[in-house]
């Protein structure tokens, strides 16, 4: 397997990763961010996987059941076949809590004839750390870390036989079978009836889910998954969403650029939540803006660029030294320390979101205080500390600069600011506001410009060219026809180009020159391009990017230049917010 070759399957609490033969190789329990059961993705002798062994008879495929987040993996020989249906339990309860436990169902189905096969269970608890031992009991097997104080458990029920499970024996399937993986022991025993009721609620949610979702004349399937692995990434439970589901899972196969990204970080999920909102996903927005609110108990406080999901703030870098790293990638890393850095892009992109959601729900939000509360904060910050350098939106470790985007996002906040505050009527800060835009505006036109390059650099002063500087377009700062952003587009597409991908620059950071694409750019360009008038151009792009995807329509987070493999954290949030919103942008110029 070379190619991220998963599907992912989730539930809004926690997901996991089920490879193109149905094995579990990647999973949390009960969280997202807990400790993994399955970690083979990052270890293949000892991270642990739930599969499935068959003869060479049968060939294996792939797909989501229509409209949902149901993974169905087919096994057919010429005289026999069973699906796999692979799912997270997630529906409405009567009172509108959702039913979202943290297990995962296996729903084996005979399609024709006696299928025979292998089940091979092998978990590993808190991140395959000790010795995972499985104890058969009269009901259910468990599996147990010997020795572990905290007494971590999984248990497994399932109507096959428990013993030939365990000794990974030859299983006759003469009937539909079940396996339910769960953190917390069952009240009630599951049988194939209540299996079959878990998947079709679970069917109806997505179905309902999709069905929210407007339908596009173009690069509609694509545009649906991508909202629903959207949707996998958030977390219901206090409004987070995530990066992505994976922790290091490499930008470049054998280097060290291998980071967590199973937090919320405030830009990422901005993103996510402005993009899903087009899509009329409301309550996703509400529930994300209710957790930036609760985040913030200090009107001037600063933001940190990301938080744990569970709000926390300290998110403590560690290596997992016993794990050789997906690949033989290391470090494997848990937590991050990129929560300590400042970037002051931050604050633009969510004052972004706020004046949106605004806009939407004009007549209906219930935290409109709050939510100007928050925009004054965010204003005050910015007025104070926009002319500082920082990290930048690519979280460079080493010195901070005048990072063009960082700047231009300080300006959008003022700006957002301003509009919002006539929105409200409250106008009593509006002219230092409009003063202090005009002041950010200008000093970008005279620092950021680079007239011998011919376009907008990476940084104040700097030669350098950054894909992220496509999005001044986006955010309303320069008009898409304006011959400066023209020949940034057009410098950008010469220099950063590689093998029809995007760097996201080529400045030498703290790790070396970056040798993979940044998938997210690729996207930010091809849209930029449909904005220059270069439609055609464009569209034929953007269609070649569609086919690096995985085989069910995924992306991570970079593509290697020369072979298209998918590299970096998987399925990455960035990646599928770009492609909607290229895909929308595409809808409206091929209207006209």
């Amino acid at each position: 397997m070379n190619n991220l070759d998963y599907g992912i399957i989730g539930n809004c609490r926690t997901a996991a990763l089920v490879s193109k033969d149905a094995s579990i190789d990647w999973c949390c329990l009960p969280e997202f961010d807990s400790a993994s059961v399955f970690a083979k993705i990052l270890d293949e002798k000892i991270g642990g996987h739930f599969g499935f062994i068959v003869d060479d008879s049968y060939k294996i495929t792939q797909t989501y059941v229509r409209k949902t987040c149901i993974l169905r993996t087919t096994f057919e020989s010429e005289d026999a076949a069973f699906e796999v249906l692979d799912f997270l339990p997630r529906y409405h309860k009567n009172d509108m809590n959702f039913h979202a436990p943290p297990e995962i169902i296996r729903y084996l189905r005979v399609k024709k004839g006696t299928p025979k096969l292998k089940v091979d269970f092998q978990p590993k608890l808190e991140y395959a750390k000790g010795n995972t031992l499985k104890y058969l009991k009269n009901n259910f097997i468990v599996s147990i870390i010997e020795e572990d104080e905290d007494f971590d458990t999984l248990f497994l029920y399932s109507n096959l036989d428990h013993q030939s499970i365990v000794d990974k024996t030859e299983i006759e399937l003469e009937d539909d079978a079940f396996f339910l993986l769960t953190y917390n022991e069952k009240i009630e025993l599951p049988d194939l009836n209540y299996i079959s009721l878990e998947f079709q609620r679970t069917r109806v949610y997505w179905l309902n889910w999709c069905d929210k979702t407007p339908n596009f004349k173009h690069f509609n399937t694509e545009i649906m998954r991508s909202a629903m692995t959207l949707k996998l990434l958030s977390y219901d439970k206090s409004g987070a969403i995530l990066a992505a589901a994976t922790t290091s899972l490499p930008e470049t196969i054998g280097e060290v650029r291998n980071w967590d990204y199973r937090f919320c970080w405030i830009r990422d999920a901005s993103m996510v939540v402005s993009v899903i909102s087009k899509l009329g996903h409301n309550r996703m927005a509400k529930r994300y803006l209710q957790f930036v609110v609760d985040l913030i108990p200090d009107k001037n406080e600063k933001l940190q660029i990301m938080y744990g999901i569970n709000k926390e703030k300290r998110l403590t870098e560690h290596f997992l030294e016993h794990l050789s790293g997906y690949k033989n990638s290391s470090p494997v890393r848990i937590g991050n320390a990129a929560y300590k850095q400042k970037q002051n892009d931050i604050y633009g992109i969510l004052m972004d979101v706020i004046y949106q959601e605004l806009i939407k729900f004009k007549n209906d939000t219930e935290n409109k205080e709050e939510l100007w509360t928050l925009t004054k904060g965010i204003a005050w910050v910015v007025r104070h500390h926009w002319r500082e350098p920082d990290k930048g939106i690519w979280e460079f470790r080493e010195e901070d600069k005048h990072f063009t985007f960082s700047k231009v996002l300080c300006w959008v906040a003022i700006d957002r600011a301003i509009k919002v505050s006539k929105m409200l009527g409250k106008t009593s800060k509006l002219k230092r506001w409009e003063a202090l835009e005009a002041e950010i505006r200008q000093d970008i036109m005279e620092n950021a410009w680079n007239e011998e390059i011919g376009a907008f650099t990476q940084a104040y002063g700097s030669r350098d060219l950054d894909s992220a500087v496509l999005l001044m377009n986006n955010y309303g700062f320069i008009e898409d026809r304006d011959p400066k952003f023209i020949k940034t587009v057009e410098t950008i597409g010469k220099e950063l180009t590689n093998e029809g991908l995007l760097y996201r620059y080529k400045t030498k950071d703290d790790f070396g020159l970056p040798e993979s694409s940044f998938t997210i750019c690729t996207f930010w360009y091809i849209d930029s391009l449909n904005k220059i008038g270069r439609t055609e151009e464009a569209l034929e792009q953007f269609k070649k990017l569609l086919t690096y995807s995985n085989h069910l329509g995924l992306f991570s987070e970079d593509i290697d230049f020369k072979t298209k493999r998918l590299l970096g954290n998987f399925p990455q949030a960035y990646s599928h917010l770009a492609l909607i919103e290229t895909a929308m942008n595409f809808e409206k110029s091929l209207e006209n």
